[in-house]
Formats: structure tokens, C-alpha cells, sequence
């Protein structure tokens, strides 16, 4: 039986009743899981002093910042503590709902933690282990037959003859959001998804972002966020910016992805409920997948249907000065061509496990993902970055859209539902299973 959330009511939504019933809850003795939280936090930290990836966000203590940095553990003394923590976490059954899903996701972190010690100590994992140590989840297998069928229907749609990759790129060309009129398009589209957002979800007062463009990196976009209801959203602008990406961004960093995301953990679970463990956001860790995994299905639930389509025709072409005249095409293009999304999955796995080398993954993402060479190149930087991280783009987004549309077709219940898991503790293995 899966996880099923329970605690809505009309007046202060999805968390009230287990927000309230903090307060009411029997039998929790708070001094074990919090100091264990604690130590959670000063272990991430000084962690981080080792891998420059792995703190995503820290809004806590400023003091216990300066103390990771000045005052770090080894790697191997890290290692330890966070193995005997979650030891300890795995035998502490707790006496209400509440702080034992608080037990079991504080547990399965310190796991994560100790799992990404021991590759920062030079041990190697396949990348399906990497995907389950550090992620709880595995991505499923395709074979080369799978992609080949979409490949094939999109050889029928696409102009002219011969290479399709070279005939894909051509085709896109006519879409490019010309870099004058980029931040322009940008915050159109972070504006309408702001308002959709809002609709459905209340967020904290004063709530804001900057926008930085930047280059040289292996991402498209980030969210760097800053606490207190504040996010940094950097856009890469190292290859073209298609009409489309404006909404995938928008959407993905902004609202309801991970700004929205970020500024929930922080007021439902940091202030309100006081649990330091989410002063900090490991970006290798469980939280990874249900961050990205939100941000990307949050894209279908501020619009669902065909309302994004509509809404880029009539007001992101124009901003961008495009012509929409073959935008019907474009999006039935587009939408075949995300069925390949797995294809990066594939090369990453085939490349991590040292099936092939890095030659050979660029041209699998060439064939497959239908990726310039550019992009291929950086996808890869991307892999040999964050490893199997690529699983919580698109499993992720497929595990929190299974879990919310279990909802029905009622947009408020699906909202809802895709509330719950920007605001309360949840495993990406929590959601696999039936409600």
C-alpha cells in the first residue's frame, strides 16, 4: 500500500490537519530526531567542503556555515557518523504518522549521504546503483528499438530527406528566441506562470526572484535558492534558447518548480514545524528527484492540456517576433520528440557503467535524443558531473505525475496532491506504490 495524504482541509489546505497535529502528537520524545536532524545539517555542511556540489541550498545557522568551513570532519569521520545516524534512525520506530515519516525520510538521507561518501572516496557503482544509493529509484531500460519507432514517426513528419538530426536541427532553427528579446519572452512566461501558480497554491508573503544570464556551464538553467522566500534563477545562454524553453524554465525554476518548492520545505517544515534537516537541500539525495521531478510535471499542472500551446502561440511567438504559422507542426514535432527523453538516460547509463566511452555517448545522443553535437557535448559534461542525477528530469517527472493524477481528473484534487509533495517529507519510493 502507497502513502495516501490525508491532511487537507478547506480553510488552510493540504497540511492543515498534520501541521496542527504537531502540536497533539502522542508520545514523540523530540530530543533524538532532533539532534539527529542537527547533526544531519553539520554533516551536509562539511560534506560540502568536499564536494562543491553537494550543498543545492543551505538556509540555517550562519554560524554553522563558518563551522564546516573551518572545522571539517574527514571524509571517513563523516562517513562514519552518518552511517551509525542512520543506523540508529533505522531502529527508532517512532509512536505517531507523523514523525515517523519524519524517521523514515531523515534515515533514508543519511543513507544517501553515506553512499555519496564512498564515491567521494573513489569507490565506483554502476549507475543504477548510483540511481537507487542516492536517488531511491531506478530508471527503466530501453532498447534501441524503442527510440527507433519514434525516430521512425518523426522521419514522416520532418521536411526534407537524409540525416534526421541535421533535419530536426534545421527544422528548429525558425524557433530561436533571438538573445535581444530573451529576457523579454522570459519574464512573460514567468509571469503567466506565477499567476497559474497562485491560483491553486498560497505562498509566503514577499516572495521574490532575480534572473541572471550566464554561460559556461552544463546546465540550462538553475534555481540557486536564497532563503527566506528568495530565489536566484540563472538561464545558460551558451547554445539557442527555443520558443518552448521559455515556459520549460519558467515553469521549472520558477513556479511552481523549485522556487516554489524551496520556499514551501522552508515555511512548512523549517519555521513552522521547526525541522532543521531542511535548513539544508542536498542536491544528492532523495530530494533530488522529488525537486526535479515537481518542477518538471509542474510544467503540465500550471498548464494543462493544451492551454501552454495556446498560450506560447498568442503571446510568447509574438514577444519573440516568430511567426506562428507553423506552430501546429512544431508542437507535434515537440511532442514526439520528448518521448525520446530516455535516450539521455541510456547513453549515461551505458557511459557510467563503461559500456562505452565518451565518444560513443555523444553519438547515441546524436541518434537517439536527436542532440546537435553541442548539445551532446554538453549533456555529457552534464553526466560526468552529476552522474545519474539525469533519472530525476524524466522519472521523476513521470513517478510525481502517476502519483498526482491518482487523483482523478478534479484539477483541485490534483493540486492537491502535487501540494503534498512540495511540502511534506516524501521518498520517490513512496510513490511507486498504490494509493
Amino acid at each position: 500500500m502507497a502513502v495516501r495524504i490525508h491532511w487537507r482541509c478547506a480553510t488552510v489546505g493540504l497540511l492543515a490537519l498534520w501541521l496542527a497535529g504537531c502540536a497533539n502528537a502522542p508520545g514523540i520524545t523530540p530530543t533524538n530526531l532532533d539532534l539527529l536532524a542537527e547533526r544531519f545539517v553539520h554533516l551536509a555542511l562539511e560534506l560540502g567542503q568536499y564536494d562543491d556540489d553537494y550543498v543545492d541550498a543551505y538556509h540555517g545557522p550562519e554560524q554553522w556555515q563558518r563551522d564546516a568551513t573551518e572545522n571539517a570532519r574527514s571524509l571517513e569521520e563523516i562517513h562514519a557518523a552518518a552511517r551509525s545516524a542512520a543506523k540508529t534512525l533505522r531502529a527508532a520506530r517512532q509512536p505517531n504518522a507523523r514523525s515517523e515519516r519524519r524517521r523514515l525520510y531523515l534515515a533514508r538521507q543519511y543513507e544517501a549521504m553515506v553512499f555519496r561518501t564512498r564515491m567521494l572516496a573513489g569507490e565506483r557503482f554502476t549507475f543504477d546503483e548510483q540511481s537507487q544509493g542516492l536517488y531511491d529509484a531506478v530508471a527503466p531500460r530501453y532498447d534501441e528499438s524503442y527510440f527507433q519507432e519514434i525516430l521512425d514517426e518523426l522521419d514522416l513528419l520532418l521536411p526534407g530527406r537524409g540525416d534526421l538530426t541535421a533535419r530536426y536541427a534545421d527544422f528548429r532553427r525558425s524557433y530561436v528566441i533571438a538573445p535581444e528579446r530573451l529576457d523579454t519572452v522570459f519574464r512573460a512566461a514567468i509571469k503567466e506562470c506565477a499567476r497559474r501558480t497562485r491560483a491553486h497554491l498560497q505562498l509566503p508573503e514577499g516572495e521574490a526572484f532575480s534572473i541572471e544570464y550566464v554561460s559556461d556551464k552544463s546546465w540550462s538553467g538553475y534555481n540557486w535558492y536564497q532563503g527566506s522566500a528568495k530565489s536566484l534563477i540563472q538561464v545558460n545562454t551558451d547554445l539557442p534558447i527555443y520558443i518552448d524553453r521559455a515556459v520549460d524554465l519558467a515553469c521549472h525554476e520558477g513556479y511552481p518548480g523549485h522556487h516554489v518548492y524551496n520556499m514551501l520545505i522552508e515555511k512548512y517544515l523549517l519555521k513552522d514545524l521547526g525541522w532543521i534537516e531542511f535548513s539544508v537541500l542536498p542536491l544528492f539525495s532523495p530530494t533530488g528527484l522529488i525537486a526535479e521531478g515537481t518542477a518538471n510535471y509542474g510544467i503540465t499542472m500550471a498548464f494543462p492540456g493544451e492551454e501552454r500551446i495556446a498560450f506560447e502561440r498568442d503571446v510568447l511567438f509574438d514577444l519573440a517576433g516568430l511567426d506562428g504559422a507553423g506552430a501546429a507542426l512544431y508542437y507535434e514535432v515537440s511532442a514526439l520528440v520528448a518521448r525520446l527523453s530516455y535516450a539521455g538516460n541510456e547513453a549515461a547509463r551505458r557511459y557510467v557503467d563503461g559500456d562505452i566511452d565518451a565518444t560513443a555517448a555523444r553519438e547515441w545522443l546524436n541518434r537517439y535524443a536527436l542532440l546537435s553535437p553541442e548539445r551532446a557535448r554538453q549533456r555529457l559534461d552534464f553526466i560526468d558531473q552529476y552522474g545519474a542525477y539525469v533519472i530525476n528530469y524524466n522519472l521523476g517527472r513521470d513517478l510525481v505525475g502517476a502519483f498526482v493524477e491518482q487523483a482523478g481528473a478534479n484539477r483541485d484534487d490534483q493540486w492537491a496532491r502535487f501540494e503534498s509533495l512540495l511540502s511534506t517529507p516524501t521518498l520517490p519510493s513512496q510513490l511507486v506504490l498504490d494509493p
